[in-house]
């Protein structure tokens, strides 16, 4: 019991850090996680955190309370619900609470999902942050406590923290949080500060307000294209029309000709013409004349590739997956059903395009604005080709104006390409490059083009005996700095997640997988490789439960008996979408999908109407179990955004080659989905005290089967290739 002296049962502190501590003014305390595996939510015990000193909280003398955010944030919301987390422990006032966004140190704020390293992706925000938030928020509070405790003399254990008041009831007395920071921060930090208990959450499960709201309603958030460094010049670079393609030689008489340009140099991916503005940089770009040599330049049209895919999908490809012999399986199966999916490359298409801002500073260093996915490798391959050691870049984070996986390079390739136009420049001034909407559409890293092959067999009463399922595709983690951690024996996981792994009990399963040999640069898109494998896995299995003539949410119920929060997902969006109660009007049905990715179970169920015309979404429930629900609204707006960025490719979006170079170059040939197209969307979500995973890519997967297999319920036809086309469809 602590009363009228310091504790002594807390750890001595660091000296050096106490007295920065006490001279801000600000408490700052934090924790470090041991890196571990990505992709593995459910291995590393995240509960076992260690507490060190670091910066993941500040409380000022005014008492706003600061949360480090070491993601970034582009328009998921991680940003209130990691504030949440820690200031609901702490006691925070929510109306005290801001953020601020961590510089790089993967020493204090590494992804402990991803390993030694700070990121963002794979759903992960929450998820490995929600033990190491909570240990900080309670340490502070602990912190504020036995100071309280030792000015008024009292038994810690009588003192109460409550949205940001500290108070000693027996006594009256109250302190604000601004009163006792300065002076706690001298105090040792508990290495095992208790935990609330889930009835003591306050903030944590409710709706509250998005803290980036205001600010992005009314036009004051900063967003890279915002930055304005004094003397800035503006850079857009010329970079070839077909993937592969190099300089071989430039003239740029016109160009330097152009008022407001300053310069055209030379750099790894193109020409950079650097201009005083924007405009006269746009304008001096067009006026170049450049020979490329493509000579190793990928010059293939889509339909080629396609082709390719198909001749090689004849093989069974390198065994991810394998149980039972589903050869032997289908030949003895009642019904056998053989269908061919294919899927096409699609653009990010964020609304912000990439751009990045980078000089040297007075101190040799060199200060870069943008919004960083990837610090550690971001630092670290700017630091090489500036020729410094990365602690000398230092990243100065912006809100992101979406990624959807683009921003999230392992070659940090728009960086890379900033910090070579600032040193081919002479480092004479900041340098602001900019990627124009073309240049973001048709300059690569790409969700790859895939084509799943299904032979799936069911014996007299139903039941599936046997399944072959082949896939081909190109790999995003073969030759990338990750292939050693996620690629064995040829196989990329993030390539077959979803499919190789799959919850349904089939007997005699194999999953074989071919490795894609293009020249078009792939990337992680928004769910990755669940994208495609859960559609596959949920038009197939929605196929099979109408060859055996049973309700295709029955069929499902029946494959799930050991996947219970998939069944509980299921069961819960097929109720609130009245999935008994099936529209009876001529060309219209209900589709159903549920799949797990990131940790996270997600069902819909799609209302559809389809006519030769097209496909019109009417209504989407549904359902999800992500654990904790952190924030609610946050997880309701996630599923509803990612009906939102998914339906457009579900009903028109697609990158095609011709001769290699790109033909969708801006939104009047790759349309987002409009307002008008927007179905009515339901969110309903499973309680839980689960710790939390991630909702930002989860509802993404979902999406196109449930729309799919609605399409058949209204129309009786199976269409197999994204994105879905009903036109020339007999009785559609």
């Amino acid at each position: 019991m602590l009363n009228a002296r310091r504790p002594s049962r807390l750890p001595a502190p660091r000296p050096s850090r106490r007295g920065l501590l006490a001279g801000a003014g600000a408490l700052v305390v934090a924790f470090r996680l041991d890196p571990k595996s990505a992709r593995a939510a459910a291995g590393p015990n995240l509960a076992d955190v260690k507490a060190q000193p670091n910066a993941f909280v500040r409380i000022a003398p005014d008492d706003t309370v600061t949360v480090v955010i070491k993601h970034l944030d582009m328009g998921q919301g991680n940003t209130t619900g990691l504030a949440t987390i820690l200031a609901d422990e702490l006691g925070a006032d929510w109306k005290n609470v801001r953020t601020a966004f961590a510089p790089a140190d993967a020493t204090l704020y590494n992804n402990s999902l991803m390993g030694p390293i700070q990121g963002t992706g794979g759903s992960t925000a929450v998820a490995n942050s929600w033990f190491q938030l909570r240990k900080a928020g309670a340490a502070a509070r602990e912190m504020l406590m036995a100071e309280a405790a030792y000015r008024w003399k009292v038994p810690v254990a009588q003192i109460t923290v409550e949205k940001g008041v500290v108070s000693h009831a027996p006594s009256g007395r109250q302190a604000r949080f601004g009163e006792l920071a300065a002076s706690a921060a001298s105090l040792p930090v508990p290495s095992e500060p208790r935990l609330k208990d889930p009835s003591e959450w306050r903030l944590i499960g409710q709706t509250i307000p998005r803290l980036d709201s205001v600010a992005k309603t009314d036009g004051t958030a900063t967003y890279s294209l915002d930055i304005r460094r004094p003397d800035q010049v503006t850079a857009l670079v010329a970079r070839a029309p077909r993937f592969g393609a190099t300089v071989k030689a430039f003239d740029a008489t016109a160009a330097r000709k152009v008022a407001g340009v300053l310069a055209v140099v030379q750099v790894p991916t193109g020409v950079a013409v650097i201009a005083r503005d924007t405009w006269a940089a746009m304008k001096g770009r067009e006026a170049l004349t450049i020979t490329w040599d493509e000579s190793t330049a990928e010059t293939r049209s889509s339909e080629a590739i396609l082709a390719e895919y198909r001749e090689r999908a004849k093989g069974p490809g390198l065994t991810a997956s394998e149980r039972g012999d589903p050869q032997a399986a289908l030949k003895g199966a009642a019904t056998v059903i053989e269908a061919e999916f294919t899927f096409p490359y699609l653009a990010h298409a964020a609304m912000e395009p990439l751009n990045a801002t980078i000089e040297k500073a007075a101190d040799g260093g060199y200060d870069v604005y943008a919004g960083f996915q990837f610090q550690t490798i971001e630092q670290a391959t700017m630091a090489a080709i500036l020729g410094v050691t990365p602690d000398r870049v230092r990243l100065h984070s912006n809100w992101a104006g979406g990624s959807f996986g683009r921003r999230a390079t392992p070659t940090a390739d728009y960086l890379a390409e900033a910090a070579t136009v600032l040193k081919a420049y002479g480092e004479k001034a900041p340098v602001h490059l900019i990627w124009t909407r073309e240049d973001d559409m048709a300059g690569g890293y790409y969700r790859p083009t895939v084509l799943h092959r299904v032979r799936a067999g069911i014996d007299a009463k139903g039941a599936v005996v046997g399944w072959d399922h082949v896939m081909v595709g190109k790999s995003i983690m073969i030759g990338s700095p990750f292939e050693a951690m996620i690629v064995k024996n040829g196989i990329d996981s993030t390539t077959v997640e979803g499919a190789s792994d799959t919850p349904y009990a089939l007997p005699a399963y194999r999953f074989g997988v071919h490795n894609g040999r293009e020249g078009v640069p792939v990337l992680w898109w928004r769910s990755v490789g669940h994208s495609h494998t859960a559609h596959v896995m949920e038009v197939m299995i929605d196929e099979l439960a109408h060859a055996a003539n049973v309700d295709p949410v029955a069929y499902r119920l029946s494959l799930l008996a050991q996947a219970p929060r998939l069944a509980g997902v299921l069961r819960l969006a097929a109720d609130k979408a009245g999935w008994t109660e099936k529209p009876g009007a001529k060309g219209r049905g209900l589709g159903v999908a549920v799949h797990e990715s990131f940790g996270s179970y997600v069902a819909m169920v799609a209302d559809v109407s389809a006519q030769e015309a097209g496909i019109r979404v009417n209504r989407i429930v549904a359902a999800v179990d992500v654990g904790v629900p952190v924030n609610p609204d946050v997880i309701r707006a996630q599923v509803e955004g990612a009906v939102g960025f998914a339906l457009s490719s579900v009903l028109r979006n697609r990158i095609t080659l011709k001769e290699g170079r790109v033909q969708e170059r801006n939104f009047d040939a790759y349309a987002p989905t409009r307002m008008s197209e927007m179905p009515k969307v339901e969110v309903h979500i499973v309680p839980s005290q689960v710790a939390p995973t991630g909702i930002g890519e989860p509802g993404v997967p979902v999406l196109g089967p449930a729309i799919a297999n609605a399409v058949f319920a209204a129309t009786g036809q199976r269409l197999r290739a994204l994105p879905l086309d009903l036109s020339g469809v007999k009785g559609a």
